[in-house]
């Protein structure tokens, strides 16, 4: 398996990686070309960017760490796919310094969101990014998640002050400066231009199941995996989802 595929790492990823790689090879059959120009905006050290080019597929990575940049291309290297991927520093709001508008057949927007000033400006640019009809795969922290969270570790006054904060925020000491509902997530995309084809749900059970447990039962890791891939797209378990995805396509200017 890929990348995001190790034992301990897949819990996180499997979900995403699975729905993002169908989607690619669904774009690769309507092109008819065997390699997309893929961006990944805050692909840090080459979690997604790096399998992503195994599959064939030129990948231009953006992140302001010049740490992670160096990492992403040892990484790259390592698994034979320097010539296919491309690092270069900068961040979502000012992508258009760094990269082409409109020059790419998927963008990736993995853990982006949380961290920007203007979370709809950030769409917008990752959106425009994109060529006519172009994949959106949006990754962001699930409000409900760490709600959840905070009440099974018995922090119930920080469980309900994120209830009512705006940025989904528990406390001074949260780390994680923003969180989203997926109705918030669909609206974002779709005022940018973007046809919602799917939300799926991410680490519904993960974070809350012992890591002993999954380490050391026979079995238990696969059948965790079959389970959040089961949940995953259950609209029902998108409220209590550490993290949210949305995937979908750009819309032609007349539909915008």
């Amino acid at each position: 398996m890929s990348d995001p595929m190790r034992p301990r790492a897949s819990l996180r990823t499997a979900v995403v990686w699975e729905v993002l790689k169908e989607a690619l090879d669904d774009k690769v059959e309507a092109a008819g070309s065997d390699a997309l120009d893929v961006l990944d905006t805050g692909g840090g050290t080459g979690n997604f960017a790096v399998p992503v080019a195994r599959l064939g597929h030129r990948v231009t990575v953006v992140d302001p760490s010049p740490n992670a940049l160096f990492a992403l291309e040892r990484r790259a290297a390592e698994a034979g796919v320097a010539d296919r991927v491309r690092g270069v520093q900068g961040d979502i709001h000012g992508l258009f310094d760094v990269v082409e508008r409109g020059g790419y057949d998927a963008v990736l927007c993995h853990g982006v969101l949380e961290y920007v000033d203007d979370p709809a400006e950030g769409v917008r640019n990752a959106v425009d990014a994109l060529r006519p009809s172009g994949t959106l795969s949006l990754l962001a922290a699930g409000l409900g998640g760490a709600v959840l969270a905070r009440a099974l570790a018995g922090h119930f006054t920080e469980a309900m002050h994120a209830l009512g904060d705006p940025a989904g925020r528990w406390g001074e000491g949260d780390p994680v400066p923003r969180r989203f509902t997926a109705e918030q997530l669909t609206e974002l995309v779709a005022k940018a231009g973007v046809e919602v084809g799917a939300v799926h749900g991410v680490r519904v059970f993960a974070d809350l199941v012992p890591g002993a447990l999954v380490d050391t039962e026979p079995g238990a890791l696969d059948a965790l995996l079959k389970l959040e891939a089961a949940a995953a797209e259950l609209p029902a378990f998108h409220s209590v989802a550490t993290q949210l995805h949305v995937l979908g396509q750009k819309q032609g200017p007349d539909r915008r």
